[in-house]
Formats: structure tokens, sequence, C-alpha cells
């Protein structure tokens, strides 16, 4: 009798039509647009030594309230910090920048938890986004702000922005300008289409080189893409200057689609602005773990959970528009889906966290050694970011940048 296929075979199949093109689209993609020539010049014989200290693009996460404001032990403050510092190299104010946060009542504003996660950021060198300066969802502006008279609002939204951009000029890298405005925008509304480039006027008035993203959901999984297609266009058809795409990555559920997060980036890459996952989740809001409030998940899921990070990176990371992922959280104790962890409440690492270092710092990490060659030179590949380079007794420090794609450093 002829054998029959059975269902793991077919799940295996599908897996090579599929899902294996996309993985070899991500691996050479990673060569082709994450990497660049570094050339060292000495005398003949001498040995070299090349260290990767550090990645140009951004792997971040959110950086919770909980590290400055006091409510986390002392103990679980420290291991905050040391993990923090151990998987990123990059941030984002989770809630600390958030209007509703800040201002709760009217006239009564609080800087102390942003100022304190700045200081935190600049003495460890992290660059910081400011998440964010409104938040136009009807259900997330302060009672006292909806309260307002057309002109009293509009007064009071440029005195925000002008208070934010005169107090943080310079310090923080990015900002999302108004939160999730293709699924609502009180300010819009009442207010008009120009609104958001009047936002933008103001903070640029008072910080000049302040970079203003948009930030959305439901992107990545295709589901609004059009729509925020749609809403960029519009938004440059008014004149806005936007400096990039923020895409929240965690309206997926159990699982991702691969296909669907390529396709996304590569629509949003026809405007030629940076776009940085600003909101990473695995598993997703859409979730059970989420939906049901599951906590802990099985082996098997665990796992499955570690993989499947491992492809949404590879998928982001091979593309040549992706500046930068943040995770949402990384601790079960500061996470909105605590499930979604690198690491658990008691600050054991989950398999995703194994997953995630060998990654970052084994796999996307150039260390290499060797010698002058009789021409005077060695050559290597290496991934984007600042090198120490120690040829026979001296050392330097370099820049391999993706605009320059090569470093030449003359020992000689």
């Amino acid at each position: 009798m002829p054998k029959t296929t059975t269902h793991l075979q077919f799940l295996f199949i599908g897996f090579l039509l599929i899902l294996l093109p996309l993985y070899l689209q991500a691996q050479d993609g990673i060569e082709k647009h994450r990497k660049g020539e570094l050339v060292i010049l000495g005398v003949p014989g001498e040995n070299v030594k090349i260290e990767q200290l550090s990645h140009e693009f951004w792997f971040g996460a959110a950086i919770s309230n909980g590290l400055v404001s006091g409510s986390m032990s002392a103990e679980d403050k420290r291991q905050y910090e040391e993990k923090f510092l151990k998987n990123f190299n990059s941030a984002v104010t989770e809630n600390a920048l958030k209007w509703g946060n800040m201002e709760p009542k009217k006239g009564e504003v609080t800087y102390a938890v942003v100022d304190g996660i700045l200081e935190w950021t600049d003495k460890h060198n992290i660059p910081l986004r400011g998440h964010n300066i409104y938040w136009g969802i009807e259900k997330f502006v302060q009672d006292w702000v909806k309260e307002l008279d057309d002109e009293e609002l509009l007064k009071t939204l440029q005195n925000r922005a002008e208070d934010i951009a005169t107090k943080y000029k310079g310090r923080f890298v990015q900002y999302d300008l108004n939160n999730e405005m293709i699924h609502g925008n009180f300010y819009e509304k009442r207010l008009g289409p120009d609104i958001t480039k009047k936002m933008v006027e103001w903070v640029h008035e008072k910080d000049p080189d302040a970079k203003l993203f948009l930030n959305d959901y439901d992107i990545l999984t295709g589901n609004r893409l059009d729509d925020y297609m749609s809403h960029i266009r519009e938004l440059f058809g008014l004149g806005v200057k936007i400096a990039g795409i923020g895409v929240q990555g965690h309206l997926h559920g159990e699982r991702f689609d691969r296909a669907a997060l390529k396709r996304s980036l590569d629509s949003l890459a026809v405007f030629k602005l940076p776009i940085v996952v600003t909101e990473f989740n695995m598993p997703g809001q859409r979730s059970k773990y989420y939906r049901e409030n599951i906590q802990m998940m099985t082996p098997e899921e665990e796992a499955q959970k570690a993989v499947d990070l491992v492809d949404y990176y590879s998928i982001c990371f091979a593309h040549p528009a992706v500046d930068g992922i943040l995770m949402w959280g990384f601790w079960a104790g500061a996470n909105w889906i605590p499930a979604a962890s690198l690491y658990n409440l008691d600050w054991s690492p989950t398999p995703a966290a194994d997953a995630y270092q060998d990654l970052i710092y084994k796999t996307w990490w150039t260390d290499a050694s060797g010698t002058i060659s009789q021409n005077g030179n060695f050559e290597t590949t290496g991934f984007y970011g600042t090198y120490k380079i120690t040829v026979g007794s001296e050392t330097r420090e370099v820049v391999l940048s993706k605009n320059r794609g090569r470093v030449v450093v003359d020992f000689r």
C-alpha cells in the first residue's frame, strides 16, 4: 500500500513552501543591510583583535515608572537595572511622559518621574524615546481637557508642546507626537485637521531638532495598514513634518503572521522615513494570555515564544528601513502582558531570554582576530556598531555606521 501523508508532514511541507523563503530572505537581508567593512592598516605580522561593544540598531525596551518612582523593592530595582543594561541599548518611557500622567489635574504638573528616567538613561548613555506628547483617543484625554472651550483647548495644547520642548530640549532622541491617531483623535475632532501641523510647529519653535514620530497599532498585522498609509499621505499633504514612522508590535495573538509583518514593513518603506517598532510583545494583545490574564506558560509554550521572538526580530532586523525594535516590558513584574516577558516574576530567565541574548549578542555580534597581512591590512565584515580594535599594544574605539558602510583604521 502507498504511504499516506501525515498531518505533521503537511505542516512541514507548508513550512518549506511559505516560511522557508521568508527565513532565507531575512538572513540575506541581515547580511546585506546590517553589516559593513572594517579595514585595519598596520605593520605586517602584527596581531589584530576586534571586539564589538554595542549595536547601532536599537534593541530597546520600555522603562517602567517603577524604576524611579519608589514602587519597586530595592532588590527588584537592582535586578531591573542590571537586566536592562544586560539586554538593551535604547529605551522608551512607558507611561512617564504621557500627559494624563504628568498633569492629571489642571495646572498640577509633575516632572519627577520623567526627570528620574532621563537621569538614569543619561548616566548609562542610553538613547531615550519620549512616549508621548499627546494621546488623542478620547478615553485617555483628561476630563479637565475635555471641558475646555475651543480657544482654551488650543492654547492648552500649545502650552503642553512648548513646556515639553523647552524643558527637555535635546534630551529625548525621538518623540511620539500624538499617539494612535487613526484610532481616535479628540483634538482633530474639536479643532480641525490642521491641529497636527500646529502641534509639530509648536514643538519645533522651542526645539527645532526634535524628531517627531507617528505611532499606531494593528499596522504590522496588516489589519490597519492601508488606513495608516492613507493617514501618512494626508499628513504629508497638509505639510506636516514627520521624522519617522512608529509601528506597535503587539496586536497579534499567540503567534504572528510573518508574511504580514514583512509586507507591512515593505509598504511603509515607500515613505523613505525611518521605521521603529515601538511596542513589542510576544505573545501579543490578542492572545489568550492577555484576554484571560494567563500569566504562566507551559514549557512547550515558552519554547514556541522563543522561536517566535527570534523570527519577529529577524524579519525586522533584516529590513533596511527599520532602525530599531523596543519591547513593551521585559520583566513579569512590570509588563502589561506578564507572559510576554524575558524574565519571570522571580527574575529567572525564560527560554525567550536565552534565545534573545544568543541572537543579539552572539549570532548578530562580531568578534574577530588575525594578523596584518604582508600588504599591510586586515579586513573583515562586522555588524554596524561600536568596536574596540587592538593592534599590537595599541587600542582604539571606532564606530562602523550604516551611513558610511565602511571604516578604515590606520595603526601605522
